[in-house]
């Protein structure tokens, strides 16, 4: 992926903002406003699961309820704001890769920062929605992800498009099992700083969260090739759709409950990012 050719006038600038240490805080707030996001999905989907209140929702679900609560405009805007930082530090890894600066690029490689890109573009989306419903106008019936698969349905090729991008999310899932089978994020961390016991839980919580979010990603990733298959927008399926599919399979509030606790452990291990997650940012070249 090519850096692109700024003027000089505004290379200066912008590095400066970008390698500031406020910009490093804004990013490690915006691990833990993902976090916070996640544990509440989690808590939510567990609570169903367990027979006591609760509800299976998405993200923007999960903004929905924080913003029901007392002093939830408040709270909301903290998330927002870390919600962002995190959007703009995936840009950053998108375009200017500093945590593997003048390494041999790879396909493997290049496919980490398409990724990057897609969670920059999914987490300034969500900011968005906060702010909407921050001011009230953000209410809103619909289900984006069958919405925007039936845009892609009506394009030409739309059904091999949408057979692709569930190629690519189921791809994405089974990757995450992958990443918590072999603990490769262990060396995301900055371990010199952390304590034995810490490390420990930080392994575990990620591994259990990680394995978590692979599980849903490979089922919203089915559900897209279903789509494309029939050709049928209705049969596409977000966060939400996919934890309540768990829980109408057999065993389905065990299942789900499972899922759920892997989700408020990933919320854990995305606050435990904020605190160390190594950021070098000081390394982007522009």
């Amino acid at each position: 992926m090519i850096r692109p050719n700024l003027p000089t006038n505004i290379q200066k600038p912008l590095k400066q903002a970008v390698t500031n240490s406020a910009f490093e805080r804004l990013a490690r707030l915006g691990y833990a406003a993902k976090g916070v996001v996640y544990f509440v999905v989690g808590f939510l989907a567990a609570q169903a699961a367990f027979g006591v209140g609760g509800k299976t929702t998405d993200t923007r679900g999960a903004l929905e309820t924080i913003v029901s609560q007392p002093f939830g405009k408040f709270l909301l805007s903290i998330l927002t704001v870390g919600l962002i930082g995190y959007a703009l530090w995936r840009l950053v890894e998108t375009i200017y890769d500093p945590e593997h600066s003048g390494q041999a690029r790879d396909t493997k490689h290049t496919a980490k920062r398409l990724g990057y890109g897609f969670s920059a573009l999914a987490y300034g989306g969500l900011a968005l929605t906060a702010v909407k419903l921050i001011i009230g106008s953000g209410k809103d019936s619909g289900n984006s992800t069958q919405d925007w698969t039936a845009k892609l349905l009506a394009q030409p090729f739309g059904q091999l498009l949408v057979g692709l991008v569930g190629v690519i999310v189921t791809g994405v899932g089974i990757y995450y099992l992958y990443e918590a089978y072999k603990c490769k994020f262990r060396g995301n961390f900055k371990l010199q700083e952390m304590s034995a016991n810490e490390q420990t839980w930080a392994i575990r919580t990620g591994r259990f969260g990680i394995a978590s979010r692979g599980v849903v990603f490979s089922i919203i990733g089915f559900f897209l090739i279903q789509a494309a298959h029939q050709s049928d927008p209705s049969q596409a399926k977000g966060l939400g759709e996919a934890l309540a599919t768990l829980a109408k399979q057999p065993f389905g509030p065990w299942i789900l409950g499972l899922v759920a606790l892997g989700l408020i452990a990933y919320g854990i291990y995305s606050l435990v990012e904020a605190r160390y997650r190594k950021i070098t940012n000081s390394n982007v070249r522009i």
